[in-house]
């Protein structure tokens, strides 16, 4: 996180990505009833701290009824992809080592969001670039739900990607950077 952008702002820049990107294109259909229930959380930049701060949170959502979901924000020490998707293969571990499996699971966003197998400039990583890294904590139950309220669920990932490539890189590019302009 450079000194120019403070933790409000960062918190700020998620909360603007949730609400234009996230819910306003409609990336995730179940986003918008739950907005008030979000828990945000900045994560240390130290890996210890990181894997305290998503155990706390872990034991926050699961005691804590009127959080539906976190997001855990992390501006400094994940900013590389690769050590961002290593930090989620070790917090996915933590969950199940931790007997969170079936209770919780994770979904993952950052500014460098790449598919496997898809190329870097591709319309459809943007359904799950985000103005920062970020760990996004589910309910299982909720989740489950939510899929169940709806037809086809299974066609969200390919509708959001037509639904990206249609917008097209630019449109999506500069929605993000919007985001990532926010200050409080």
């Amino acid at each position: 996180m450079s000194a120019s952008v403070s933790p409000q702002d960062v918190v700020a820049q998620v909360q603007a990505w949730v609400n234009d990107v996230v819910v306003g294109e409609n990336f995730c259909p179940f986003a918008a009833p739950s907005l008030d229930r979000v828990h945000y959380q900045i994560l240390a930049a130290d890996t210890e701290e990181q894997l305290q701060d998503f155990m706390e949170s872990c034991y926050q959502l699961q005691a804590e009824s009127g959080i539906e979901t976190a997001l855990l924000i992390a501006p400094e020490g994940l900013e590389v992809f690769d050590d961002y998707l290593e930090r989620l293969d070790l917090f996915q571990a933590l969950l199940d080592a931790q007997g969170f499996i079936g209770e919780f699971q994770l979904a993952s966003f950052h500014p460098d969001y790449c598919f496997e197998g898809v190329d870097e400039e591709a319309a459809e990583n943007y359904t799950n670039r985000s103005p920062w890294p970020i760990f996004h904590l589910l309910r299982e139950r909720s989740l489950s739900e939510a899929l169940d309220s709806v037809s086809s669920p299974e066609k969200i990932p390919e509708r959001n990607r037509r639904h990206a490539e249609r917008l097209g890189v630019d449109v999506l590019r500069a929605s993000l950077r919007r985001c990532q302009e926010v200050k409080v």
